[in-house]
């Protein structure tokens, strides 16, 4: 019909502007030390025990099309508070009205009973996520209180023999039935997120077979509650980082998303080199296939490289090609594009590509009637009277001229 024509005349119309407009951003120069140096990936190591890669196009990023990304379910993290909704909203709005289906927050991991959801943490979130039935909420949990206090090696090895133990169950209980209660019940749950990292308490290196029974075991509680749907999203670092992140996989059975975060990081490293590195995009890509697993990108955005387009550009399209569950931009700086002004030229790029294109079919204007113009009457021609035919005169009968008189004598 008419009307859908029209809507995909007006998205393609939308995907040429973005085009133009990423070109012309691109057309400024090199976006980030990266792009004007590029390390050959043949000088970076290859982990022993790699899944062969397939292998990435070393094509610049204008090579890639510039996708309809619109309808994938996608959102930003802006607030772990209720405030994040709001932003939620003007975040939207900044991309024209498009809609981010996917609200993504953070349980604080300072003590435990913040861990569980305690003090009405989660009640906005579920509201948001029941008021449309295609919404995602995605909800990372930390594993450990005191989660950011740099805590040792060796006291992480100890606190992940409790949980392994079962020390730490009731908690991930608690917090399973009180989802349940507020109707989250298909909430996607991103256990100890970055794990292979030594930024958090719930890290995995100092003892990966005890962290894999830690989370079996939070897995098999949260399942056991009635009514739940939870979804188990394991989220590494992208490469190897303290530890290779596929010696921390707790299995098919207890994960149902691989995800990752990945940020455009380290200095100088380009995008090849972010897709080709050991345990960096292509394998988490091929492994999760390899598991019969989806992906997703809970965390990622800008970061070391600056304001870096071809960053963007190319992410934007690695998803559009490899189509994860869902993915929520971190949107503080330096790492954003909106509530961040540090990236003007990324955000550009990523409000091109996202930002709506239906336009609303116009209201259609009320018919008024034209009165018909005014007839002037036009006066007949008059009928032409016949004159009388003309009847000649007799003329006059001559009058004799007197006698002129005798002349005298």
């Amino acid at each position: 019909m008419t009307p859908h024509r029209r809507r995909s005349a007006h998205r393609r119309l939308a995907i040429i502007t973005a085009g133009a407009i990423v070109s012309a951003a691109l057309a400024w120069g090199p976006a980030s030390p990266a792009d004007a140096a590029r390390h050959p990936a043949s000088q970076r190591a290859v982990m022993p025990g790699a899944l062969v890669p397939t292998p990435a196009p070393a094509n610049d990023a204008r090579a890639y099309s510039v996708a309809d990304v619109r309808r994938a379910a996608f959102g930003a993290f802006l607030d772990s508070e209720p405030e994040g909704l709001v932003r939620l909203r003007e975040f939207s709005g900044w991309l024209g009205g498009t809609e981010l289906r996917v609200g993504h927050t953070y349980l604080p991991g300072d003590v435990w009973e913040n861990i569980e959801g305690g003090y009405n943490f989660l009640d906005s979130w579920a509201k948001w996520r029941l008021a449309k039935p295609d919404r995602l909420l995605v909800l990372n949990v930390p594993l450990m209180e005191h989660n950011e206090a740099q805590v040792s090696d060796i006291a992480v090895a100890r606190l992940l023999r409790r949980a392994a133990a079962g020390e730490f169950d009731e908690h991930f209980r608690l917090l399973a039935k009180r989802l349940v209660d507020l109707g989250a019940t298909d909430t996607v749950l991103v256990l100890g997120w970055e794990m292979n990292g030594v930024t958090y308490t719930h890290r995995c290196g100092p003892d990966p077979e005890d962290w894999i029974r830690y989370w079996r075991r939070i897995v098999t509680v949260m399942r056991s509650i009635p009514g739940q749907k939870f979804r188990f999203d394991f989220a590494p670092n992208r490469g190897a980082d303290s530890i290779p992140w596929p010696k921390c996989y707790p299995g098919d059975d207890f994960v149902d998303i691989v995800g990752m975060d990945s940020y455009d990081q380290p200095r100088g490293m380009s995008f090849d080199e972010e897709v080709s590195e050991p345990y960096g995009l292509q394998f988490h890509v091929d492994f999760a296939r390899q598991h019969h697993k989806p992906i997703s990108y809970p965390e990622w955005g800008l970061y070391r490289n600056g304001d870096n387009v071809t960053y963007m550009l190319r992410m934007l399209a690695w998803m559009d090609e490899h189509k994860p569950l869902y993915n929520t931009i971190t949107d503080y700086c330096p790492h954003g594009v909106w509530l961040c002004t540090e990236n003007p030229r990324a955000a550009a790029t990523y409000r091109a590509v996202l930002a709506s294109s239906v336009l609303p079919e116009p209201t259609p204007l009320p018919v008024v009637p034209v009165p018909p113009a005014p007839v002037v009457p036009v006066p007949p021609e008059p009928t032409p009277v016949p004159l009388p035919t003309p009847v000649p005169t007799p003329p006059a009968p001559a009058v004799p001229e007197p006698p002129a008189p005798a002349a005298p004598p």
